[in-house]
């Protein structure tokens, strides 16, 4: 019935100001804060019942959601449903909210449902973590029937089967998880579920649509900052030898394991290099905070900070809430200069002094590198905070992909952003880019281009597989201007030449020495090919090395000219030639069969476009065959052609579901006011 829910929406009027018991108003929102309220608003009275809003860390999330539960009225059909509940993922989050709650508006009951605080559910508002709420007599107590809203914050989680099997309960139209889950019975009226997030994103594929129709609301961190919402940021990159390319990945999440990734970035090294740069860059900053990879690594580098003479201390997961509590208090009041942490205050946590965050720990996930730098964005002028300065860490070679980093962020290269950079800055190289690209891009002014038609399609055609019948099967278009003879490429750099039964020459690229790039050998025959096969012994003789040469082309001009003096003397050469008058006969039916049996025993198959009309495919490419393609290709599959073809196909498939499963990972991530996909 959201019939009845706009007619009760339209009887309220959005105010500016909010007001207390005793007359004072509460608070007056921002107008950014405003919009937000009346989007909210607005999707509702449309009819909407799961809607999303996206604000940047340091935006007031809190108060603009118990702003938002004090213009909602109970619907006309269940005049009783007038209570609230919020669902957070933390005990400090839980505590802040129902602070919060109680300083706007101190004439509603606010209560707690987290571990030892258990609530009435009755009350006017009520604050729980979805830990909490997965235990059915904890959940139980709050009946959707007098529930007029229901608040998710860091609702980016709101997808996790968790969450999906609390809020199955409050609105049908959310799946639970169980599939033995019966649903209680419907409520007269449908709860409006609104989530609240600074990354309203996942990145490991579970969609958000599966909770939330869409977003009515984005508003990104770097407007904020142009309209002094949010502080002013300075970035510095420090690119560092930090090899990642062998850290493992989470096949379901898309990030790093963190073990792997500790492996790599806790040690002595690395560590002292983060201490160095906060003494180069941050020493004069009074609140810095600190994020790592696990535990030990948190420990690691506050001990190397203490070494330094800094006052660091830490937290963590098993860190006692008490002492938790202290630290931070203790921190929020400047006692102490540096905090490290893992994975503890990347969310919720509100420490406005925050004047810089140093990243230790490297990332894939752009949700968390946009949390871990949102700690330092809040605004703190009572404690004289200018700006915050954000210091990350990445590979000088950049060998791994996907990394998120400050310029990655805005779209540059990390080799691309100076040590000292602003928002202004980094804007103005992005103008610069842009400006360059767009030149790059203009049509170039030639006449002669006139004359020549856009293509219709373009074909690659992948000379690596052996059996590419362009060019007589040789491999290599490119060989035959280098020599006249029958050279074929088996791929990677080897090149080879039979030498009409008296053996062959092999040319290969030297990956190892640096002063000669190709070698070549010479494979002299030691019994014809059938007689050793009857008698199960090699045709050949042991190699030897001919030449070395610098270039391709020198190494193939050297060896022609070895077989035409010690191999084949004479007019005999003239049989190498790829003009000799017997590569053109018809293959013979013993080349046929060979070359017929690899064919159906490949693994790689061409694909099914213009392509696959120049490999072999049938029996009458066979019929048609020329003794001299059929050679080329038999040479070829001897020599490895086909393996190594199979082996680059395998690294080409895997790279592109790679480049595929990275490009899917980054639309998630992408943020706007629109319908959410389900899927």
């Amino acid at each position: 019935m959201p019939w009845l829910w706009r007619r009760s929406l339209c009887l309220v009027r959005p105010l500016r100001y909010y007001t207390t018991a005793s007359g004072r108003p509460a608070v007056e929102l921002r107008p950014y804060q405003e919009s937000c309220l009346d989007a909210c608003v607005e999707a509702l009275q449309t009819g909407s019942t799961r809607i999303g809003v996206s604000l940047p860390t340091g935006s007031g999330k809190t108060t603009v959601f118990i702003s938002l539960l004090s213009r909602l009225p109970p619907p006309a059909s269940a005049p009783e449903a007038n209570r609230s509940l919020v669902i957070v993922n933390s005990v400090e989050l839980a505590q802040q909210t129902a602070d919060q709650a109680k300083r706007l508006f101190p004439e509603w009951t606010v209560e707690i449902e987290q571990g030892k605080h258990h609530a009435s559910g009755t009350a006017d508002l009520t604050v729980a973590t979805f830990q909490t709420l997965l235990r059915s007599l904890r959940l139980d107590k709050f009946r959707a029937q007098y529930m007029k809203a229901l608040i998710v914050d860091e609702a980016h989680h709101a997808a996790a089967p968790s969450y999906r099997h609390i809020l199955s309960h409050f609105n049908a139209d959310i799946k639970n998880p169980d599939k033995d889950f019966e649903p209680p019975t419907p409520s007269q009226h449908p709860v409006p579920i609104v989530g609240f997030s600074a990354t309203f994103s996942r990145h490991d594929g579970l969609a958000l649509g599966s909770v939330f129709e869409r977003i009515v609301y984005h508003r990104d961190f770097l407007d904020m900052i142009k309209e002094q919402w949010l502080c002013n940021v300075r970035f510095t990159t420090v690119r560092a030898n930090i090899d990642l390319s062998n850290v493992t990945i989470n096949s379901h999440s898309g990030e790093f394991n963190p073990t792997s990734l500790a492996h790599v970035v806790n040690t002595d090294v690395v560590n002292e290099l983060v201490v160095r740069t906060w003494l180069d860059k941050a020493a004069d900053r009074k609140s810095t905070l600190i994020f790592c990879v696990n535990i030990a690594h948190v420990v690691k580098l506050t001990a190397a900070f203490r070494d330094a003479g800094i006052d660091a201390r830490y937290l963590h997961s098993g860190t006692p809430a008490a002492e938790r509590k202290a630290l931070v208090e203790n921190f929020k009041g400047g006692q102490y200069p540096v905090l490290i942490n893992c994975a503890v205050l990347t969310e919720g946590a509100d420490i406005p002094n925050i004047d810089c965050v140093i990243v230790a720990r490297p990332t894939r996930s752009q949700n968390v590198f946009a949390q871990m730098i949102g700690r330092g964005m809040r605004l703190s002028p009572d404690t004289g905070k200018v700006d915050c300065r954000i210091i990350d860490f990445v590979d000088l070679h950049e060998r791994a992909a996907g990394v998120i980093s400050a310029p990655t962020l805005f779209g540059l290269d990390p080799s691309e952003l100076g040590e000292d950079e602003t928002i202004e800055t980094i804007e103005q190289r992005m103008v610069t880019l842009e400006a360059e690209n767009d030149i790059d891009d203009m049509p170039v002014n030639d006449t002669t281009s006139r004359s020549i038609p856009t293509p219709k399609s373009v074909t690659y055609v992948d000379y690596d597989d052996p059996f590419v019948l362009l060019d007589q099967a040789s491999g290599d278009p490119n060989i035959r201007k280098l020599s006249r003879n029958a050279w074929v490429c088996c791929g990677e750099g080897v090149y080879i030449l039979e030498c009409l039964g008296k053996g062959y020459v092999r040319v290969e690229l030297a990956k190892d020495e640096k002063e000669a790039q190709y070698h070549a050998h010479y494979t002299p025959p030691t019994l014809p090919q059938g007689t050793a096969y009857m008698l199960k012994i090699s045709p050949f003789r042991r190699s030897k090395r001919i030449l070395s040469a610098e270039k391709l082309a020198e190494a193939i001009r050297g060896c022609d000219t070895y077989v035409q003096n010690k191999v084949l003397p004479g007019k005999l050469a003239v049989g190498l030639r790829r003009t000799s008058k017997w590569r053109w006969e018809p293959a013979t039916e013993a080349q046929k069969q060979f070359v017929l049996k690899r064919w159906k025993a490949r693994k790689a198959l061409a694909s099914l476009d213009d392509y696959s009309r120049k490999v072999l495919s049938s029996d009458q490419d066979l019929k048609v065959m020329k003794k001299g393609e059929a050679a080329n290709i038999i040479t070829r599959l001897k020599h490895g052609a086909q393996a190594r073809h199979e082996k680059r196909q395998r690294a080409l498939a895997k790279a592109a579901l790679s480049a595929a499963k990275e490009a899917t990972r980054r639309t998630r991530q992408i943020v706007k006011v629109g319908i959410l996909p389900v899927a």
